[in-house]
């Protein structure tokens, strides 16, 4: 049932949260004129740069504390994604009858347009990105947004009306999903991730679950066969319910695949059905490194052409598409050895994806915020492929307690320190990667600062 606009008139809403998405929110309340009040633990000096453009604007603001009173004075309460859901001071506005929810799950009742929730521990916004490509390239309008892009909010405010609305879905977006109910759902892989935020991997698992709360005939499921947990979710009778595309890198599914419908990756090529007949796409001029680059292509490819993109711009868009910036990011060549920015592997998996594009001979940068992951499964990989471990940030020591002993490894203070001494340790033909494995939220704002922090350092080098 969508929500209509006029339903906002007069409403008392409280935001909670004020980063990006929360001046998103602001504005668009307004707009439609709900009575807004922001609340925020920062202070009113830390949060400057958000306060700015709201600057005039007739919104309360309660900031440095969270007060009880004001959330009982609501109609609605609704949470920026950043914002865990279980604090106490939520879990008494619930028990007063005040509903709570979250800005993805408000802001997409509003919108009547196709949908596809595209979520997975790493490879959303490549796959998103690809899709769009492809579907421009067909002469079909989308708007691309969700987690580490624009607030699905900031659709509403356009006024844009899209054929294709591609929405990155973050477990964080999940958490209060009630109706979100997207035509294509694609889950690219599940792996360990934001257990600073979620007390077991199970309750980050059911956060991700959340995706296929509504699915129904009308919902094609574009699912990674090759991962055991996305596997594992896709045997829930709630997923059962729609159609299911899988992809796949391993040849022996192609028989299984090509009956029920979906895409194999077999050596250059990758062979798709949809419908009746099976089509054939070439990846041997790809340009994105890694070789879970063809497990993206394959997704985007799937939900695409499930929203009528060609085959020409498929293959046009897999041929020219090179990568989004921070993702084995080619940096320069200097000395003879190779600098790649892989900041956004904020996680154990990724940094996984990343080491096995390489043979041998790496120079690997980690460390971050510490969001209690286990490092352990890099061990082997460490072993074979990393001549020298640099280790920096919150989570150095421990990083060094779980991996330190499988190579040359030096625990370092400052970022800038870590990047310079990897580049005394080159040699002609080492690989220099930045591929942290944690959030950047110790020492920078955000993955994307942090990369191009690293990019200025090197481009330093002489």
């Amino acid at each position: 049932m969508y929500k209509e606009l006029s339903e906002l008139k007069d409403k008392r809403i409280l935001v909670v949260g004020l980063g990006k998405t929360g001046v998103s929110l602001c504005h668009f309340l307004t707009q439609h004129g709900a009575q807004v009040t922001v609340t925020d633990h920062k202070s009113k000096p830390e949060l400057s740069a958000q306060l700015e453009p709201l600057e005039g604007m007739p919104i309360k603001f309660e900031l440095g504390s969270h007060s009880p009173k004001t959330f009982l004075q609501q109609d609605l309460v609704i949470l920026s994604p950043g914002v865990s859901p279980i604090l106490k001071i939520f879990e008494y506005a619930r028990s007063q009858g005040i509903k709570i929810t979250g800005e993805f799950e408000f802001a997409q009742g509003f919108i009547k347009e196709p949908m596809v929730g595209v979520t997975g521990t790493n490879g959303k916004t490549t796959v998103a990105r690809l899709a769009e490509s492809m579907l421009k390239e067909s002469g079909i309008s989308c708007w691309v947004g969700g987690s580490n892009e624009r607030p699905l909010t900031d659709y509403l405010r356009s006024g844009e009306k899209a054929q294709v609305v591609i929405v990155e879905v973050s477990a964080f977006m999940l958490e209060h999903t009630e109706t979100f109910n997207p035509s294509n759902i694609v889950f690219t892989n599940l792996a360990e991730n934001h257990l600073d935020r979620y007390r077991s991997m199970e309750e980050y698992i059911n956060a991700k679950r959340r995706v296929f709360r509504n699915t129904n005939q009308m919902t094609t499921s574009i699912l990674n066969a090759d991962d055991n947990a996305v596997v594992e979710l896709a045997r829930d009778p709630a997923v059962q319910r729609g159609k299911i595309f899988y992809f796949s890198r391993k040849q022996a599914l192609e028989p299984q695949i090509m009956n029920i419908g979906g895409a194999v990756n077999i050596g250059d090529e990758v062979r798709v059905r949809t419908g009746p007949e099976v089509e054939v796409f070439s990846v041997k001029s790809i340009k994105m490194r890694g070789k879970h680059s063809v497990e993206n292509v394959m997704a985007a490819l799937l939900v695409s052409r499930e929203h009528g993109a060609t085959k020409e711009a498929i293959q046009k868009t897999i041929d020219a598409f090179d990568g989004l910036p921070h993702r084995i990011e080619y940096v320069r060549k200097v000395r003879g050895a190779v600098f790649y920015n892989d900041s956004k592997a904020t996680n154990v998996h990724a940094v996984l994806r990343s080491l096995d594009t390489f043979d041998e001979n790496v120079i690997l940068i980690m460390g971050g915020k510490d969001t209690n992951l286990n490092y352990e499964p890099l061990r082997n990989m460490i072993k074979r492929k990393v001549k020298t471990l640099i280790l920096v940030g919150e989570a150095k020591e421990r990083i060094n307690r779980e991996l330190g002993d499988f190579s040359e490894t030096f625990l370092i203070g400052t970022f800038e320190e870590a990047v310079l001494i990897a580049f005394h340790k080159t040699r002609i033909g080492d690989i220099v990667l930045l591929s942290p494995g944690c959030s950047s939220h110790d020492m920078f704002d955000s993955y994307e600062e942090r990369g191009d922090y690293f990019k200025q350092i090197i481009k330093k080098f002489q």
